[in-house]
């Protein structure tokens, strides 16, 4: 049975951590709107005969919007007023797991396909996506920055002492991980090109995995440390059954690394997604361009007409009447107009145009 807690709580058992809940109105707001914006976007794809994958909006509510409500309202949410390890899992959650999900479900893809391409909204969602300062926030290493500088500054200031005794600035906390998180993830995983140039798939493989190498080091920097973090607000929560200060502090940084690794591995294997769908796509654009190509030659050719021989003008004039010519003959201007039209130019293989010795044994070998 769902229980709700607020003072005075039991020992946390497996039991009461999966049933116990409380109701957090900023944040329900902020899934209402952030699903609510989703739902209105994929429905007015729908209505114009467009589809948007349902693994992607599945994603985005399931894995996003749910990790949000488990993070802060769930069993997590009731005690981590009582133990430190619920509010390191909680705030791991909000910086990792929720933006994963939500960048997963493309979110910037989807308004940019839904809304007037040419409307107010739409103008002003593409100039704050190019725009200076979304750039340089979304930059690799700049977001990667961020989200360290934003833990650690979380535990290792008075900032998170604060916030437990000060609940507006606890969900301005939420909110803040949640946005450092979705700076790094949501530039991997969009469609959109947020990020500069050189930040190619391959590229990004990479920075994910170096970012998963960050990403663990809030959590060996809490479970190492001598310090202990909100200490005092933690020594006035002390109950029989808790876990020593330091003990909790342990547990907590280890499930904080934990959660930070798992995270990693699934994220790689999206951004390598990514890629797969980026270069069928790549491959499907020169296929549809050499096809075009080809039927403008197939049509240029088809529309120039042949003849058996070359015939002279003299010879064409003394045969009219007798014999039809099938096209421009030889020296007229007809055919010299003919002779200089421009051929379309055709997209050769690399192996044509390479100077390198790869590209002559190819020449030679037929291109194979």
């Amino acid at each position: 049975m769902t229980e709700t807690l607020s003072a005075g709580l039991p020992e946390l058992t497996a039991g009461r951590l999966v049933g116990s809940w409380q109701f957090d109105p900023y944040a329900l707001v902020l899934v209402l709107l952030l699903g609510g914006l989703y739902a209105a976007g994929v429905i007015r794809l729908a209505r114009r005969g467009e589809r948007w994958p349902v693994a992607r909006t599945v994603a985005y509510a399931g894995l996003g919007l749910g990790a949000i409500v488990v993070a802060t309202m769930s069993g997590l949410a009731v005690y981590d007023h009582e133990l430190f390890w619920p509010a390191a899992v909680q705030n791991i959650v909000l910086d990792l797991i929720a933006p994963l999900g939500l960048a997963l479900g493309d979110p910037l893809a989807l308004a940019l396909r839904a809304l007037p391409e040419r409307g107010p909204v739409s103008r002003r969602l593409r100039a704050a996506a190019s725009g200076r300062v979304l750039r340089l926030l979304t930059f690799p290493l700049v977001s990667t920055v961020l989200v360290l500088a934003s833990e650690l500054a979380i535990y290792f200031t008075p900032y998170f002492s604060t916030a437990l005794r000060h609940g507006p600035l606890h969900e301005l906390m939420y909110l803040q991980l949640l946005a450092t998180g979705s700076l790094f993830v949501l530039p991997m995983l969009t469609r959109e090109e947020l990020l500069p140039a050189w930040c190619s798939h391959p590229v990004r493989a990479l920075l994910v995995f170096l970012d998963g190498l960050v990403d663990a080091v809030p959590g060996i920097v809490v479970m190492t440390s001598g310090t202990v973090i909100a200490g005092g607000w933690y020594a006035t929560q002390h109950r029989p059954w808790d876990p020593s200060p330091q003990q909790d502090q342990m547990i907590g940084g280890g499930l904080m690394l934990t959660i930070a690794e798992l995270v990693g591995l699934p994220f790689l294997i999206a951004v390598f997604v990514e890629w797969v769908r980026a270069e069928r796509a790549k491959t499907a654009a020169l296929d549809a361009r050499l096809d075009r190509e080809l039927a403008t030659t197939a049509g240029t050719a088809t529309g120039v007409a042949t003849v058996s021989g070359p015939v002279s003008a003299g010879e064409a004039a003394g045969t009219a009447g007798t014999a039809t010519v099938n096209g421009p003959v030889s020296g007229t201007p007809a055919a010299q107009e003919t002779a200089a039209a421009p051929q379309p130019e055709m997209t050769r293989p690399w192996w044509e145009t390479d100077q390198g010795a790869v590209g002559e044994r190819f020449r030679r070998g037929g291109g194979r």
